[in-house]
């Protein structure tokens, strides 16, 4: 089903503005989506993209502006109020009850009910026949726990259809899935706009925006710069538009080989409460001035692994080897100021404290040392100074050291979380998703500081879900599935779709691979 244009736009939002303090979010933002398409908004980290959604979504009110939808004109103070307008949201961070099964997080808050009790029967038939008429095949009794992450995404389509939504909003639809995954995604999201459905999603990715997108509007600095057709713009010019620059890809450098081996893990166990092997006698050597690149679908032992080497999880079984010494033992202030360094995969969660100044999170875990420390005491002299070093070196965007975490883009607050790092010259970086939810342009500043650590002797650990930074940036990769190392590769031959089918243990193919 072609875009309709003989009816009013199903979304049209005209001189949308939202001030924060110290910053203009949307600047007189204008975005109209007619019915029945799919429209993606880009833009970099920064641009207002998430704001404008949140707003669309009755999630935060706008200060200035008018919205219609319908042709109505509509101003949502809840997303009840949105989804009663058939306006729906597919957050990034999906929004499941894992102990939960799939039909009782489906009809969560919008229960049916026969004689003042739930109606299973008629919850089950209606998803039922949402996910046939759909193709979102789901089990509703299956736990969401046991779902990969693919179906997890489609509980929370089906969420939003199942509520009446004919607008769907995603966030970021794709930044967790393999290949596979995504062609199984774009599938759906063609069955819900050929059966009158509009889309509205927020990418990062370009190639994956013009191979979905019937139009594309692009912000920048909060403002509407451009709406092009996806059939009138290249990549390089999409994100010329987005950032001023052609777009970067991560590529990797020769390396000549060292034989010292930075970082050894020897038949590493974790366990889960269930006693479970979370992680199983899994291997790993990561030899100095080498990227070792790890894939695989998230939930398979990838985090609990890095957990295990930055000591916040203990090993059941095995042994770890900072440079031939044993740090299985160690706490973890230990083995960081040993030189182990870290940049986890959730900067809000794990990175940052977003109510202290830029000085105080420069600080994080290195707060034992110099110029952060004089002896037993804190240096706050010598900690700011430190933190405008990173600043100026790390092309950190911001007003000051003064200012709050929570007050810069998601682009600097990752700059500043690898300069804090790389600052810190340590031996052995653990880089987990570090470019996951930022921009183009953020990007390359991250490849290339990765790069020119690894120039300088530095192993790294990198974990990623993003598959063509993983073949760019890593000497060498491996796949884990189910906690279990079950697949080497060279980047020269590895490809996205042949890393997708190891990752999800569909690949029946060895060649090129070693168990």
């Amino acid at each position: 089903m072609a875009p309709d244009s003989t009816t009013p736009p199903v979304v049209q939002l005209s001189g949308i503005t939202k001030r924060f303090p110290g910053v203009v979010a949307n600047d007189r933002v204008d975005l109209q989506v007619a019915n029945g398409e799919i429209h993606a908004v880009v833009g970099e980290n920064g641009a207002g993209k998430s704001t404008l959604m949140k707003i669309l979504y009755g999630m935060i009110p706008a200060d200035e502006g008018q919205m219609l939808v319908g042709g109505a004109e509509v101003r949502f103070s809840s997303p009840s109020e949105a989804i009663d307008s058939g306006i729906g949201m597919v957050h990034q961070h999906f929004m499941l009850a894992d102990h939960l099964t799939v039909l009782e997080n489906v009809i969560l808050g919008a229960e049916p009910t026969k004689r003042g009790i739930i109606d299973r029967t008629a919850a089950r038939r209606d998803l039922e026949d949402l996910g046939r008429s759909y193709g979102l095949d789901l089990d509703p009794e299956d736990f969401v726990e046991s779902l990969e992450v693919g179906e997890r995404q489609r509980v929370e389509i089906i969420k939003v259809l199942y509520r009446g939504a004919k607008v769907l909003i995603l966030d970021e639809p794709t930044s967790v899935l393999v290949p596979q995954e995504v062609e199984k995604l774009f599938h759906n999201l063609r069955e819900l706009k050929s059966r009158g459905h509009t889309i509205i999603f927020i990418d990062h990715k370009l190639d994956e925006v013009l191979a979905i997108a019937d139009t594309i509007t692009v912000l920048r600095h909060g403002r509407t710069v451009a709406t092009v057709s996806s059939s009138d713009v290249t990549t390089a010019e999409l994100a010329e538009l987005m950032v001023g620059s052609e777009l970067p890809k991560p590529s990797t450098e020769p390396r000549v080989p060292d034989p010292h081996v930075t970082l050894s893990v020897r038949s590493a166990t974790v366990l889960g409460d269930d006693e479970r092997p979370l992680v199983d006698a899994v291997d790993l050597d990561v030899y100095r001035g080498e990227i070792l690149g790890v894939a695989g679908v998230e939930g398979n032992g990838q985090g609990e692994l890095v957990e295990a080497i930055l000591g916040l999880r203990a090993l059941s079984e095995g042994e770890l080897f900072l440079d031939g010494e044993q740090i299985t033992h160690w706490p973890v202030r230990r083995r960081r100021e040993a030189g182990l360094g870290y940049v986890p995969e959730d900067r809000h969660r794990r990175g940052l404290l977003l109510d202290a100044p830029l000085w105080e999170n420069a600080m994080l875990g290195h707060q034992t040392q110099r110029p952060f420390a004089r002896g037993a005491w804190l240096n706050r002299s010598g900690a700011r100074e430190a933190t405008a070093q990173i600043v100026a070196d790390f092309d950190v965007r911001t007003p000051g050291v003064d200012t709050k975490a929570r007050a810069l883009s998601g682009g600097n607050q990752q700059k500043l979380v690898i300069g804090r790092e790389l600052s810190a010259q340590p031996r052995m970086l653990i880089a987990a998703h570090p470019t996951r939810g930022i921009d183009v342009g953020a990007q390359a500043a991250v490849w290339d500081e990765l790069r020119k650590a690894r120039r300088n002797g530095m192993a790294v650990l990198l974990i990623s879900a993003d598959l063509e930074e993983l073949i760019g940036l890593a000497d060498r990769l491996v796949v884990m599935l189910r906690g279990r190392v079950t697949a080497e590769m060279d980047p020269s031959t590895a490809t996205p779709r042949l890393l997708g089918s190891h990752m999800t243990g569909a690949s029946a193919d060895e060649q090129g691979t070693k168990e």
